[in-house]
């Protein structure tokens, strides 16, 4: 892989795959009866990771922003699922609290990155991919 890819840079993208990974991990574990429950942490765990890559590509400060809250949404959901995989003793103590970790901080940094491009937003200093000018 040469260059990072945009998206690649941001440390919330960064957990978002790493945290997939770890849901792939540990569900295999988990019990055939628990096949919803493992295929709903996955859905969850992959819509973090590709609404940040999907937002990144639509050139509009306001898409993006909507993606990046879908990611946010698809977080929570999962630290809920995490928490009840730990009650439910699908999951020890030391996986709950590392899930649990890296799933919280990925939501704090989508949050902080939700509201920096508000604020870009707001003050006019995004420039849609779609408004550019395009030079002769």
């Amino acid at each position: 892989m040469e260059g990072k890819r945009g998206y690649e840079k941001l440390i919330a993208w960064q957990n978002a795959y790493i945290l997939r990974r770890k849901i792939y991990q540990i569900s295999d574990k988990f019990p055939k009866i628990e096949l919803r429950r493992i295929s709903q942490m996955r859905d969850a765990a992959r819509s973090i990771k590709q609404n940040i890559q999907e937002g990144y590509g639509k050139g509009s400060i306001k898409k993006y922003i909507a993606y990046l809250a879908i990611s946010h949404d698809s977080v929570a959901e999962l630290l809920g699922d995490i928490r009840d995989c730990y009650d439910d003793k699908l999951i020890g103590c030391d996986e709950y609290k590392a899930l649990d970790k890296l799933a919280g901080q990925t939501a704090y940094l989508l949050k902080r990155l939700i509201q920096a491009f508000r604020v870009k937003q707001a003050a006019g200093t995004w420039i849609d991919y779609y408004d550019r000018k395009i030079q002769p």
